[in-house]
């Protein structure tokens, strides 16, 4: 059992580990592909966000938004994958901010092509932290129900 399951949580961080190392290979002065792609995102993401929460959102490099997500994307799986608790909350922190910036199906209407492509992305994520909050679930209950010694009482 203890095999499974550190089989299981190789697998479910490898998929993270990979994505900053390909990341990492591509990032050059500007932080490559991925800033491209995120900084049409994350515009919208942040006139969103001013027009209807009213709250400005500050300047950011989109290269440093993808170095951060690297960082917690390496560091998180790796600790992950011993079975830390912190691996799988640096994780989570990665899913709460990347999923709406880069799956943002909420500015498609349902006809469009883009709309499906987005919202399967979307839900494929979220499964993903669900799986992260099941962990962190399941270790802590681990944690409260650990076995304690029993002494044994003598008898006269």
């Amino acid at each position: 059992m203890a095999f499974a399951s550190f089989l299981g949580r190789v697998l479910f961080a490898s998929v993270f580990i990979l994505s900053a190392y390909q990341e990492f290979n591509e990032f050059g002065t500007t932080g490559g592909p991925a800033a491209e792609a995120l900084k049409p995102k994350f515009n919208v993401f942040t006139q969103h966000v001013t027009s209807k929460a009213g709250i400005e959102i500050p300047q950011i490099e989109i290269k440093h938004l993808v170095a951060a997500a690297m960082t917690l994307k390496g560091i998180g799986g790796i600790f992950f994958i011993f079975g830390s608790s912190l691996g799988a909350y640096l994780l989570l922190l990665h899913q709460m901010i990347a999923t709406p910036i880069l799956y943002d199906f909420y500015n498609y209407e349902i006809d469009e092509r883009e709309f499906t492509q987005l919202f399967i992305k979307f839900t494929q994520n979220m499964a993903l932290f669900g799986a992260l909050l099941f962990f962190i679930g399941m270790k802590n209950t681990m944690m409260i129900r650990r076995p304690r010694k029993l002494t044994k009482m003598k008898t006269v």
